[in-house]
């Protein structure tokens, strides 16, 4: 389990790190934790806050948000359907 989220980190933040060349992984952490809107200090920030923002940062605007967009049903019926079991 442990490598997933450290293979799913890595892949995250490369677009994010390469957009922001010139500063340091301390300096990347630290603009991911201020952006996300993190108010605690730095070694509390959690790998669900970085996955997230990461995540987030390359959706586009007004896009579904990543992982409920699998849920979504465009049609109330069959969504009130499923939700009963009955589907």
């Amino acid at each position: 389990m442990q490598c997933h989220r450290i293979n799913e980190i890595i892949e995250l933040i490369e677009p994010y790190w390469l957009k922001n060349q010139d500063l340091s992984l301390m300096e990347v952490l630290a603009k991911l934790s201020q952006e996300a809107g993190f108010k605690e200090p730095l070694e509390k920030l959690t790998d669900e806050v970085i996955i997230y923002h990461l995540k987030m940062d390359q959706t586009e605007e007004g896009a579904m948000i990543p992982g409920i967009k699998k849920d979504c049903e465009d049609d109330f019926q069959t969504a009130l359907l499923k939700a009963r079991g009955l589907i």
